[in-house]
C-alpha cells in the first residue's frame, strides 16, 4: 500500500507527453487560484526536468515518466520521476555539473532535491512556495493510501493520471483529456464531446467512486480513445452513466460514449468508454 499524491501522471518519456505534464500543472494552478507568474516558474522548472527525461533517461529508448503533485501548507511540490540511467554529471573547469537544466531549476524554486533511485532512475523533487493558501487549503486532505497499480509497458500509448481529491479533478481532467482528444485527431466537435464527457465525470463520479481519488486510464490511437474509469463501488458504473445528466444536456456518457463495458476487480468496479471520431 502506497500513499497517493494529489495528482500522479503516468506517461511514456515521449516529447508529446512534456504538454500534457503542463496542461496538467495548469489545471492545478486553476484549482487553487495560482499567480500566472506563480504558474510561469512552475511551468519552466517542470518542463527542464521533464525534458530531461525525454532525451537522457533511457539513452534513446522508451520509458516511463512519473509526475506527482502534492499540495501542502503554503507549497506545491512537484516531483518528476524515471526508471532510467540515473543522475548523469557533466565535466566541468569548477567539477562536476548537472548542466544548464538543473541551474535553471534551482533559479525558480524554493527548494529541489536530487535523488538517484535505490532500484534505477531519478527523482527530482521540487518544492514551489504558494501564497494563496485558503484555495489549496480547501484541497488538502488526509493521504489515500491505494494498492501499487501495474505501470504500462514502454511500448504502451496509456496515460494514466489519479486525482485526488474529487474537487481537484474539475479543473484537471478536462484539460487532460481534451489535449489527447487532439493527440487522437479528433475533430474540434469530437473535442467538444470529450470536454462534455470529462465534465459529467467530475460531476457524478463522488458519488460513484469507491475511494475519494478518480483514476483514469486512457489508451490514445488514431480517431479513438478509450478510457478506464476506477475505482467505482460495486454497481456504481452503470449508475454513473445513467446518472451523467449535464445542464439539461441528458446522459452525456450514454450520448457521446461509443462503446460502455463494465469490469469487476474485488469489490470495485471499472468503466470503460469508447470515444471514436468517424468524420
Amino acid at each position: 500500500m502506497a500513499e497517493l499524491p494529489n495528482v500522479l501522471l503516468d506517461v511514456g518519456n515521449r516529447a508529446e507527453n512534456v504538454l500534457l505534464v503542463r496542461e496538467m500543472l495548469t489545471g492545478v494552478a486553476e484549482a487553487i487560484e495560482l499567480d500566472g507568474s506563480d504558474l510561469n516558474d512552475i511551468l519552466t522548472a517542470v518542463t527542464e526536468a521533464c525534458n530531461n527525461v525525454v532525451l537522457h533517461a533511457y539513452e534513446g529508448e522508451e520509458g516511463p515518466l512519473e509526475v506527482e503533485v502534492e499540495l501542502a501548507s503554503h507549497a506545491l511540490e512537484v516531483v518528476v520521476r524515471d526508471y532510467g540511467i540515473g543522475i548523469q554529471t557533466q565535466s566541468t573547469p569548477s567539477g562536476p555539473s548537472l548542466g544548464i537544466g538543473l541551474t535553471v531549476i534551482q533559479a525558480l524554486v524554493h527548494r529541489v532535491e536530487l535523488r538517484d533511485r535505490p532500484d534505477g532512475g531519478t527523482e527530482v523533487r521540487m518544492e514551489f512556495a504558494v501564497a494563496n493558501t485558503d484555495a489549496l487549503e480547501s484541497l488538502r486532505r488526509d493521504g489515500v493510501r491505494s494498492p501499487t497499480c501495474a505501470r504500462a509497458g514502454p511500448a504502451d500509448a496509456t496515460t494514466t493520471v489519479t486525482i485526488a481529491p474529487i474537487d481537484l479533478a474539475r479543473t484537471v481532467l478536462p484539460r487532460v483529456l481534451s489535449t489527447l482528444a487532439a493527440r487522437a485527431h479528433f475533430s474540434t466537435d469530437r473535442i467538444s464531446d470529450t470536454l462534455l464527457v470529462a465534465d459529467a465525470l467530475v460531476v457524478h463520479a463522488p458519488e460513484s467512486l469507491g475511494t475519494d481519488h478518480l483514476r483514469i486510464a486512457v489508451s490514445v490511437q488514431p480517431r479513438n480513445l478509450e478510457l478506464h474509469i476506477g475505482p467505482l463501488g460495486e454497481g456504481r458504473a452503470e449508475q454513473l452513466v445513467g446518472d451523467s445528466n449535464l445542464d439539461g444536456l441528458g446522459r452525456v456518457i450514454e450520448k457521446l460514449a461509443d462503446r460502455q463495458s463494465v469490469a469487476g476487480a474485488g469489490p470495485n468496479e471499472t468503466l470503460t468508454l469508447a470515444l471514436t471520431d468517424r468524420r
